[in-house]
């Protein structure tokens, strides 16, 4: 619906996103070693080992004990380092790339990290309970990502947006307008399509997450839709 490629606003805080740089690294590390190397049983492999399977995870299934898996209650998170196509990995890693960089400056690098983690966790949580039966691996950095894009929304409502629309046409639209029509666009699809191929409620619950932590992990100073913010 919207791909972002630039927004301009300079660092206040910190010389460099290093957090933001090293979860893009980690990620596009992890699928060129995996996806590129490996064979598609591997691939699948993989996913389900290290994917969330909401089955596996309420016990209701288990997989084979030959494979190679992490232990259920790590795939909550290791999950969100891996992806299943270059088009999967290029949308996050642009999505973080274009809003961690500031999200980050706003908390500082360990609470942009845990940050980070936290809604990839909520994401992984309510996707989940929306789907207990479901057998098929949750993979994507997705969740952890909108938690990332509603803070920056709240942080920087007015700047101004260059990116694609539609993934062709050219926009230049303040951030209100363009996220907001993104979380809408996650909210209707969760709705619409709430056992689909794409974890609309993984996107939720890191958008969620992303909203009540966001003032609670910024330094002092950063306003919220403009406002000052007590702490």
């Amino acid at each position: 619906m919207f791909v972002p490629l630039h927004d301009g606003v300079p660092l206040r805080f910190m010389r460099a996103p290093y957090v933001t740089y090293g979860l893009v690294s980690t990620c596009i590390g992890l699928f060129l070693l995996i996806w590129l190397r490996e064979s598609e049983p591997a691939q699948i492999a993989v996913a389900a080992g290290f994917g969330l399977i909401p089955s596996v995870l309420f016990g209701t299934a288990q997989l084979p004990t030959d494979l190679l898996q992490a232990p259920v209650w790590l795939t909550l998170f290791s999950n969100i380092l891996l992806h299943a196509s270059f088009a999967h990995l290029g949308g996050n890693m642009l999505f973080l790339w274009v809003f961690g960089d500031n999200v980050e400056d706003a908390m500082g690098h360990l609470r942009f990290l845990l940050f980070f983690f936290i809604c990839g966790l909520a994401g992984s949580l309510t996707h989940a309970l929306m789907n207990p039966a479901s057998d098929q691996p949750l993979i994507g950095a997705s969740g952890a990502i909108s938690g990332v894009i509603v803070s920056y929304l709240m942080l920087y409502p007015r700047v101004r947006i260059w990116g694609l629309a539609f993934n062709w046409i050219p926009l230049h639209i303040t951030a209100l307008y363009a996220l907001s029509g993104w979380i809408l666009f996650q909210i209707v699809s969760a709705i619409l399509d709430p056992q689909g191929h794409v974890g609309w409620w993984a996107h939720l619950g890191g958008l969620g997450a992303g909203a009540a932590l966001t003032p609670i992990f910024i330094h002092r100073g950063v306003t919220l839709f403009g406002r000052p913010v007590r702490k």
